[in-house]
């Protein structure tokens, strides 16, 4: 089963896909705040996004660049606007597909079907965590927050894997200092404490402030 995540204003329309792809077995969620489309997509964390070129608010080639600054989760756009240079243009955005309205239902799942084999059948999907906005890529090692990507390093990126993989649990001291230096038994504990000092600096820098808090005596959380 994939998890599909609809982005079409029209509610006859979404209703009609929906009902369809979901016979075929797969997870469907529709977007309802088109003002804020992220928080939907990095929530429910889909296997492919279909998307309507016309929006209220922002449209969609807006939200197909502002998805492909943190997935490479296959794109299709779904519109009547149809003509050459709408469909180079989504092209040229990264999307994957064009699908032409007025469709047959058919030919929907022909597509989505189509665009999930060749996609998930040669290439595991692009793992993310998020948390207040701020998305971790798994594949890339990159934290990206408001648009921009922040550099992190190796023990950054271990820090935020492990901390936003047990969002609202406590992290062990001991169980980091495992992940940061798994082969090395040797290392001061001060060291740990030195490498999130820095890495809340860079956040804070970045407009996190408070992504991570220190629980006395038992470690760290983000909450």
């Amino acid at each position: 089963m994939y998890k599909i995540l609809l982005i079409e204003d029209d509610p006859a329309m979404s209703s009609a896909m929906k009902k369809q792809i979901e016979a075929w077995g797969h997870q469907v969620s529709l977007v309802k705040d088109f003002q804020n489309i992220l928080p939907a997509f990095t929530d429910f964390d889909p296997h492919l996004v279909l998307i309507d070129v016309m929006l209220p608010f922002y449209n969609g080639y807006h939200w197909c660049g502002e998805i492909r600054k943190i997935s490479n989760v296959p794109i299709v756009f779904i519109s009547s606007a149809s003509d050459n240079m709408n469909i180079v243009m989504a092209m040229n955005m990264g999307a994957d597909d064009f699908i032409a309205k007025p469709f047959d239902l058919n030919v929907l799942i022909a597509k989505v079907q189509a665009v999930l084999r060749r996609t998930y059948d040669l290439a595991g999907k692009i793992p993310i965590l998020e948390h207040r906005g701020a998305i971790l890529n798994l594949n890339d090692a990159t934290l990206t927050y408001e648009g921009q990507k922040l550099d992190l390093t190796r023990n950054d990126f271990r820090i935020l894997q492990a901390l936003m993989e047990n969002r609202g649990k406590v992290v062990s001291r001991n169980t980091l200092m495992t992940r940061l230096w798994e082969n090395d038994a040797y290392v001061e504990e001060n060291t740990l404490t030195v490498n999130i000092t820095r890495l809340r600096k860079k956040l804070e820098a970045a407009g996190l402030t408070g992504f991570i808090a220190t629980r006395a005596g038992s470690g760290y959380i983000i909450e």
